[in-house]
């Protein structure tokens, strides 16, 4: 369903401001906007993390705790913890039966973090799988957004060729024709008959208009069944029916993070800045990034964009106070340390308000627990309804 979106997190560290700009700003909005679906990966933590010692109940907690002080609301976004809902597992069994192994193969991250993890022995199923597990979270919510950046699109394409494979292997019923003249048989007359015409003019005439305005009539439906619903998407298609939607990528416009080196922030690199961080802590890393190596004394002119810091003035400065650091860089009319002082003050007045929501959750331990149990059950209910759907598809119902 169009109107689902669904995004989660490895519980590998603590969370810092790369994750709080490029991802949970993004979930702050969609929350609003739809139903929405955010987990913890837990099991995805073991693909590239297996052999690590991690304290991944203490990992989990502490990310809620964060996600709930940002402004991740429970009352409108199902929080759950991905291994609390064990059909996320079986879909992912059972798609493995019929995805080729040269589809995960060619997914471009898999070579990718292969080079940047080579300390780590990622030869593992787990890891050369993980990209399937991440369609099976998305699919068995029939999630129809997910929020990615652009090194995340080729999962989501992955996902809807199987997706795709699925509907076509397991959903051309014996009698799908019937039923699917009886679904239509339950619209009012006037849908119904919107929805013959529209299906002729896509299946006679390629109308791809018309192909999205048999989509949206049929999800205004309220007189059928949600399996009779995607029946009738997969008949005006042409095809079986759909079991499991095709998601699609939703881009997120957040810019990348910088880090304290420059590169893009991450816990991997170790250039990272927590949410957590003390104003003590975050001063004396702000202090310790490198500048311009050309500007080795006061009197050096150096060049903004080859400074790390200046990145860090984009996201945190506002016009003036970025005037003000390129004339005094490139004409060395103020030191590196005077530069660095309106990031650090960005960054604590920033993550001051948040710290101080994160003590008072912190301080209500069970709290936190009612809400991934009462989130991961209503996930699970969900999950569920999709994998009985599957079992009947793959005759697995007995």
């Amino acid at each position: 369903m169009v109107n689902r979106v669904l995004s989660g997190m490895r519980p590998t560290g603590r969370l810092h401001l790369g994750h709080y700009h490029g991802v949970l700003k993004n979930w702050l909005e969609l929350q609003n906007k739809y139903d929405s679906y955010f987990f913890i990966a837990d099991w995805h933590a073991f693909t590239t993390h297996y052999a690590d010692s991690i304290d991944l109940e203490s990992n989990i907690t502490d990310m809620v705790v964060d996600w709930l002080a940002v402004g991740i609301n429970p009352n409108t976004s199902t929080i759950f913890v991905q291994s609390k809902v064990p059909e996320h597992a079986e879909l992912h069994l059972l798609l493995s039966m019929i995805t080729p192994l040269s589809w995960l193969g060619r997914v471009p991250s898999y070579k990718d973090q292969q080079e940047k993890l080579k300390t780590k022995d990622l030869n593992t199923y787990g890891f050369l799988g993980y990209p399937l597990l991440q369609s099976a979270d998305i699919l068995i919510y029939k999630a129809g957004l997910v929020p990615v950046g652009n090194d995340q699109v080729a999962h989501i394409e992955l996902t809807r060729e199987v997706a795709r494979r699925f509907n076509y292997v397991y959903g051309r019923e014996a009698d799908f024709e019937e039923k699917a003249e009886m679904a239509i048989a339950k619209m009012e007359k006037k849908q119904a008959k919107s929805y013959k015409v529209l299906r002729k003019a896509y299946q006679e005439k390629g109308d791809t208009e018309a192909l999205v305005r048999a989509q949206a009539l049929l999800k205004e439906q309220k007189n059928i069944t949600l399996g009779d619903r995607e029946r009738l998407f997969g008949y005006v298609e042409g095809v079986g029916r759909i079991i499991l939607p095709e998601p699609e990528s939703l881009l997120t416009k957040a810019p990348k993070m910088p880090g304290l080196d420059g590169q893009k922030m991450s816990k991997s690199y170790d250039n990272t800045i927590s949410l957590r961080d003390t104003a003590h802590e975050i001063e004396a890393k702000i202090k310790h990034m490198p500048t311009d190596p050309a500007r080795i004394k006061l009197t050096d002119v150096g060049d903004p964009k080859k400074c790390p810091v200046w990145q860090f003035h984009k996201v945190y400065s506002d016009e003036q106070t970025c005037d003000w650091v390129k004339n005094g860089c490139m004409y060395a009319k103020m030191g590196c340390i005077e530069c660095k002082r309106p990031v650090i003050r960005g960054i604590q007045v920033e993550l001051l308000p948040i710290q101080e929501r994160i003590a008072e959750y912190h301080a209500d331990q069970s709290h936190i627990k009612q809400i991934i149990y009462d989130g991961s059950q209503r996930a699970r209910n969900v999950a569920k309804e999709t994998m009985t759907e599957v079992r009947e598809a793959m005759g697995i119902n007995y």
